[in-house]
């Protein structure tokens, strides 16, 4: 495919194919994804019997058919064959321009035995412009391959327009030697000026110019994706009854067990069997500082191992690695198409007929205005060399590639262009909290004991609620969980088990009916609840009531916490000027008060999973809603909403429940892919806007249409060379995209940093990363430390304090993480 008018072919041919329900092709990347049940055979055959050529994108590397679909069309492969042709051009093109141009425009001297003879001079320019014209016979073999399946495209006009300035200097050329041999030396003289062959090869080389910096300004915007690609090695050192076996990494398999030392990449998802160390997950998360992973955690593909060795089993392989996953998410929307697409292609369906036709009556008008052959053959061939349909179709998907590339590299990932082209409408926000505004980590800060007629100890009613609320997966039951195991529970024998979504659970402990769950729940099991035997300083905290015997014997209250950056994402979404809603299953109290810390004032409380849907249809009503959650437990509500962004940990992602999915689990990224969305919007629309005023500019001018108005006409390879850099303009421009600035930084909570305190001290033995994040983790445990920030080089820790943190709860800290505090 060489322009859009190609890619419009191929849609419409596939499309008809029987069992074909959409298909999308994109000219940046050179392929097509096709939705239906069809036999892929018949749509290869479709694409090859309208002049293409097709394969499956998965058989590319195995099949042998010579295929090598790793390079695509915008390879560094195709930009040196360019290069190459261009060299080779050049070396028959600058004699012909020096035989033309310098000669009769310039007097520049040439050799006795040509000097005298113009016939020579119009027989060497034809053998140097033939020499031109075999080297660039793409255009020639792919135009003419096009018109013959009536779908002319852009090779079409170039082969046209150069196909022609050769004929009518070849048809000269036999004129003039007819003048020549009949004596007539002055006439033949005077027809050498009518010769266009220089046009005619120049117009070649320029375009292949053109194509060059395409391809090469094409290969920028992939750069994105390409370093993904190459954040996988190549390579695995397998450990096999004991010795240590490099092989590709296509041979590894589920279960292998594999080593990587300091400095290698992880080239699977795995477990870590034996050894720690300390990874560089940026790739995944953004996140710049190291983590530090031990015996039964994950390691993922595509990140760096620091330091120490480590011995691992791997999960998850090929295309199920969490690096395969993000790369075939950022692919996929950058090979869509986006609704603000659809005008350009429609223009480039019936785009190069237009030029065609243009071109035709441009020759016709000039002809009936009296002008000679020459001059309405030179505006005809103007017309096609300057008419530019590929950068109409390179407008859309060339800002789509670098805006998912930048996003991508910043942990936002588009599943489809769709989703990034819509983002950008967006008028509301609803938040969900538990996860998403909070840290999504509770935890018990309290308990009730109640008098019952069982005389329960706290000892039997922590032993309860661990024993019911092991068998549950929400975060509020694993903060239970963790809290009664730390004060001793322990296990009892548990039946019936059931669960209700959004308010609890229900079994049977030890023979009797037990109930673990919020006032709703328990009310509708006839359990009363006396709000004045309960902590009257809990109410801002979430109450888990728990019930023995039909009985309420007592209360967990669990707290969650803010987000570092979520009030300024909060802050910064209001500044993009959009409507923040919270939207919560927690009581008003709770959802009240996080509310208040983030800086939210519209609240919705005391909502179960069926009601968000209602909450959000009733806000579709007037404005095009983005719904941010889990991704897990709010997955009907991301599916409902116009764009669902799924916000998680790493590789906790829901992939398949949002239309954006965050790396990290920050809510500031929110903003961001807002932000982005918008830009890349933005640039879209002044590509499509260059792209057309280009052609109604240009194809006028080249007609002659202001000749009389002021004197302008345009010589056919300036029209080649401005087509040429027509498509390179609409490349550069969406590269600009890389130079968004989204560097926000601002104050973690409601509070000012000028409320934050801010101290340094010294820690002697920190010898490197590994050192730095025990230490960073010893610090930040503490009680009004938000971050630190240790350098092993200046032996200095950075903290930022919410509160006075005493000297002696430092040292205390950092002497038990095995290093020495100074001051």
């Amino acid at each position: 495919m060489s322009c859009a008018a190609c890619v419009t072919r191929v849609e419409k041919v596939v499309s008809k194919v029987g069992g074909v329900d959409s298909c999308a092709v994109n000219l940046l990347t050179n392929d097509m994804k096709v939705n239906g049940q069809v036999d892929s055979s018949k749509i290869i055959k479709a694409v090859r019997d309208a002049g293409y050529d097709a394969w499956l994108e998965d058989e590319a590397a195995t099949s042998g058919n010579g295929h090598d679909n790793s390079e695509k069309g915008t390879s560094s492969s195709q930009t040196h064959q360019l290069i190459n042709r261009i060299v080779f051009s050049l070396l028959f093109l600058l004699p012909l321009m020096y035989l033309s141009m310098g000669h009769n425009m310039f007097g520049f001297v040439l050799p006795p035995f040509l000097e005298k003879n113009p016939l020579s001079i119009a027989l060497s320019q034809l053998v140097l412009c033939i020499s031109v014209l075999v080297i660039n016979r793409n255009f020639f073999v792919s135009g003419f391959k096009s018109a013959f399946h009536l779908s002319p495209n852009m090779d079409t006009l170039i082969s046209l327009g150069s196909g022609v300035s050769f004929v009518w200097s070849l048809v000269q050329l036999f004129v003039m030697s007819d003048l020549y041999s009949s004596g007539q030396m002055q006439d033949a003289s005077h027809v050498r000026h009518n010769l266009y062959f220089e046009s005619s090869a120049m117009i070649l080389v320029l375009i292949t110019v053109g194509k060059t910096l395409e391809a090469y300004s094409k290969g920028k915007t992939t750069s994105a994706l390409n370093s993904l690609k190459n954040l996988v090695p190549k390579t695995v050192t397998v450990l096999k009854d004991g010795e240590e076996k490099t092989v590709p990494l296509e041979q590894i398999q589920a279960g292998d067990v594999f080593v990587v030392r300091p400095g290698d990449a992880i080239p699977v998802d795995g477990i870590i069997i034996e050894g720690s160390c300390t990874i560089d997950e940026s790739s995944l998360t953004g996140e710049s500082l190291p983590v530090e992973k031990t015996k039964e955690e994950q390691v993922f593909s595509g990140t760096l191992n620091k330091s120490g060795s480590i011995t691992v089993r791997a999960t998850k392989v090929g295309q199920d690695s969490t690096i395969n996953k993000i790369i075939k998410m950022v692919s996929d929307a950058g090979s869509g198409k986006a609704p603000i697409a659809k005008l350009a292609d429609k223009v480039s369906g019936v785009f190069v007929p237009v030029v065609l036709g243009i071109a035709l009556v441009t020759f016709v008008v000039w002809l009936l205005c009296s002008k000679d052959i020459a001059f309405s053959l030179a505006r005809a061939v103007s017309v096609l060399v300057i008419s530019c349909p590929c950068a109409l179709g390179l407008a859309t998907p060339v800002a789509i590639m670098v805006g998912n590339g930048i996003a991508a590299k910043r942990g936002i990932l588009f599943k489809t262009a769709q989703s990034l082209e819509q983002l950008g409408k967006i008028q509301t926000v609803i938040l969900d909290k538990t996860g998403t505004i909070t840290k999504g980590e509770p935890v018990v800060t309290g308990v009730k004991i109640l008098e019952s007629r069982e005389g329960l100890s706290e000892q039997q009613v922590l032993s309860i609620a661990l024993s019911m609320e092991q068998k549950s997966e929400h975060p509020y039951a694993k903060a239970i969980v963790k809290y009664a195991a730390e004060k001793g529970g322990t296990k009892l024998q548990v039946e019936d088990f059931n669960s209700f979504g959004g308010k609890g659970i229900t079994c049977v402990v030890n023979g009797k009916n037990a109930i673990a769950g919020n006032k709703k729940l328990l009310e509708q099991n006839s359990i009363c609840i006396e709000e004045n035997k309960l902590n009257s300083d809990k109410k801002t905290q979430t109450s888990i009531y728990l019930a023995y015997d039909g009985e309420l014997c007592g209360v967990f209250y669990i707290s969650d916490v803010v987000k570092e950056d979520s009030a300024f994402a909060v802050q910064k979404l209001k500044q993009l000027g959009l409507k923040v809603v919270m939207l919560s299953g927690d009581n008003a109290l709770v959802c009240n008060e996080i509310a208040s810390q983030v800086g939210i004032k519209n609240v919705i409380s005391e909502v179960l999973p069926e009601g968000k849907l209602d909450v959000i249809r009733d806000y579709q009503k007037t404005d095009l809603v983005c719904m941010v959650g889990d991704g897990i437990n709010d997955a009907p509500a991301l599916t409902a909403s116009d764009i669902g962004i799924a916000i998680g940990k790493g590789t906790d992602i829901a992939i398949e429940a949002g239309d954006v999915v965050l790396v990290k689990n920050s809510l500031l990224d929110v903003a961001k892919a807002i932000y982005i969305s918008r830009k890349t919007i933005t640039n879209i629309k002044q590509n499509l806007f260059w792209a057309f005023i280009y052609n109604i500019i240009g194809i006028p001018l080249a007609a002659g249409c202001y000749i009389h108005a002021f004197g302008w006409t345009l010589n056919p390879m300036f029209g080649a060379l401005a087509m040429s850099l027509s498509s390179v303009c609409v490349c550069l421009n969406a590269l600009r995209l890389n130079l968004i600035k989204m560097d926000w930084k601002g104050p973690s909570t409601k509070k000012t940093l000028e409320e934050n305190m801010e101290k340094t001290v010294k820690v002697n033995g920190m010898m490197c990363s590994h050192c730095e994040m025990h230490v960073k983790k010893a610090l930040e445990a503490l009680d009004g430390v938000t971050s630190a920030e240790a350098n092993h080089e200046t032996g200095t820790v950075k903290l930022v304090c919410t509160k006075e943190v005493g000297d002696s709860a430092l040292k205390e800290a950092v002497t038990s993480a095995g290093y020495e505090y100074i001051g």
